[in-house]
């Protein structure tokens, strides 16, 4: 309900209401300094996997899907842990170590929402065959099914999380990734603070700041 009041949740928004699928244990080794999770949590106590990359340890898994709750890491319980510190047990975990995932895979209630799969499909039947696409549902029309964040907003949105540890001592992916989205139509900083206004009126962002994750975001977009 703050959030509601807040402004951040419109009347005609969908909330999402994850229930409790199959349990699955997947063992991992970990070649990599990076896993290729991003991780997400519902301020509850409940991380989930939100996007993994291409070409990633965790990628070539069939059993890993975007959506996962991760509920144990080595059989050590993270219910009750934000995501920000799920993924900094992950990076710690040291590497050729092989661990075990406890994940539980939530029920779908769209017939377009599949498990991940491997197999060729034709974009025509509406499944999700590689676990990067996202579901948006919108008050008129159809549902679609749309590519995940690209490089450069991952990038941007990496930035500006660094940013926020910086100024704020927060790490939040999921804010970050909002101020990205925000300033992609945006043409000059001016514009870019009345669209933060907008949305994150509340927080007060200190001037310095926002300069700062504007011109971060540009630099990930011009690739430097």
């Amino acid at each position: 309900m703050q959030k509601l009041l807040g402004g951040q949740i419109g009347l005609e928004d969908f909330i999402f209401a994850h229930v409790r699928g199959e349990t699955k244990e997947v063992e991992i080794t970990k070649t990599e300094d990076a896993l290729g999770l991003t991780i997400t949590d519902n301020g509850a106590g409940y991380a989930f996997i939100k996007r993994i990359k291409e070409g990633s340890i965790v990628d070539h898994l069939s059993t890993v899907s975007v959506g996962d709750n991760i509920e144990a890491i080595n059989d050590q319980t993270i219910v009750g842990c934000r995501h920000y510190e799920v993924a900094r047990m992950l990076r710690e975990l040291p590497k050729s170590e092989t661990f075990t995932l406890r994940l539980v895979q939530p029920k779908r209630a769209f017939d377009m929402i599949g498990q991940r799969s491997k197999a060729n499909k034709s974009p025509s039947e509406g499944k999700v065959v590689s676990g990067r696409e996202t579901l948006r549902l919108r008050t008129k029309g159809t549902a679609t099914v749309e590519e995940a964040p690209s490089d450069f907003e991952e990038e941007a949105s990496k930035k500006v999380d660094d940013l926020l540890e910086s100024y704020m001592g927060i790490r939040d992916v999921e804010l970050a990734s909002t101020m990205v989205e925000t300033a992609k139509d945006k043409q000059c900083p001016e514009d870019f603070v009345q669209g933060l206004d907008s949305i994150f009126g509340e927080f007060a962002f200190p001037e310095e700041f926002v300069v700062e994750v504007w011109r971060a975001i540009r630099e990930a977009k011009s690739g430097r």
